[in-house]
């Protein structure tokens, strides 16, 4: 059985003018996530900033967000990383804490094998009680969890399935192939919701749905119900703003997109700047803001 089937927002994380986690402004993006049905919450994600927060930080957003949501939806915590030892302690901690499930990203600048994730992956997945989705995403890690190895990954009870942010579609087509049925397969592009959708996958967990949940449900929900033109166009619909929400260095785009719709998500942590005046004028115009 799978966590979800749909689409699941990578939040972001939102800051107060001092920089700190402003959890007022959490709230009411997960209240108007949780209006819109979206199917899961992912926190402390690529999208969530979370390396640049503190372990502390980290430890009192998982809280924050089990105690929350209240399992109205699936809570899939960010636990990965690249110092394998520190990543069992956090998914032990998160585990105590009620997650769902744990997302895990495949450890970057290390460049470790694929023989070096394989182990990375099954201690990890070994050693905690909570299901476990790989994440794989080599344009930040530096490194690609090859199809073969996801398979040889997938017979571990406990990893219970991957999102895939290759932008690799010949890959994901492999990876699909090789699956087990059970095997969850999550787009971790938004432009590919559809593609992953017709080649057997469950979804998406998605940046654009930050800002338009209902939209990124949709083309989920509507393909499951066999209304495939529908989905299809409500895909395409959506190409230009995430388009605009990948101009720059994602969650530069997105944390830009929520403030202009009233959610206080404050600017992103150095290394990361704010979102420059041409492309916040070119996103006004996306979001009809003008």
């Amino acid at each position: 059985m799978y966590i979800f089937e749909g689409a699941a927002t990578a939040l972001i994380t939102p800051f107060d003018k001092k920089n700190k986690i402003n959890f007022d402004s959490f709230k009411k993006i997960i209240d108007h996530q949780l209006a819109n049905k979206i199917s899961a919450l992912v926190f402390l994600g690529t999208t969530g900033e979370a390396s640049t927060l503190s372990e502390k930080e980290k430890l009192e957003v998982a809280e924050f967000a089990v105690s929350y949501v209240k399992h109205k939806v699936p809570v899939i915590l960010g636990a990965g990383g690249n110092n394998t030892y520190e990543v069992i302690k956090r998914s032990k901690k998160f585990a105590k804490l009620g997650a769902d499930a744990l997302l895990q990203v495949s450890p970057y600048y290390n460049k470790a094998t694929q023989n070096g994730l394989v182990e990375h992956y099954s201690l990890i997945a070994n050693k905690s009680k909570v299901p476990q989705i790989l994440y794989n995403v080599p344009s930040r890690t530096g490194v690609n969890l090859m199809p073969e190895t996801v398979s040889t990954l997938s017979k571990n009870p406990n990893i219970i399935g991957i999102k895939e942010a290759g932008g690799n579609i010949s890959q994901l087509n492999k990876l699909m192939s090789q699956k087990p049925k059970d095997f969850a397969v999550y787009s971790g592009d938004d432009e590919n919701i559809f593609t992953t959708l017709a080649l057997g996958g469950q979804g998406v967990i998605s940046v654009v749905s930050n800002i338009l949940p209902k939209e990124t449900q949709s083309v989920c929900q509507l393909y499951f119900d066999g209304k495939i033109q529908e989905a299809r166009n409500i895909q395409f619909e959506l190409l230009p703003i995430i388009e605009m929400l990948f101009c720059e260095v994602n969650p530069i785009p997105v944390k830009s997109a929520m403030n202009l719709l009233g959610f206080n998500a404050g600017v992103p942590r150095l290394p990361l700047t704010k979102f420059s005046e041409e492309n916040l004028k070119k996103l006004k115009n996306k979001l009809n803001l003008c």
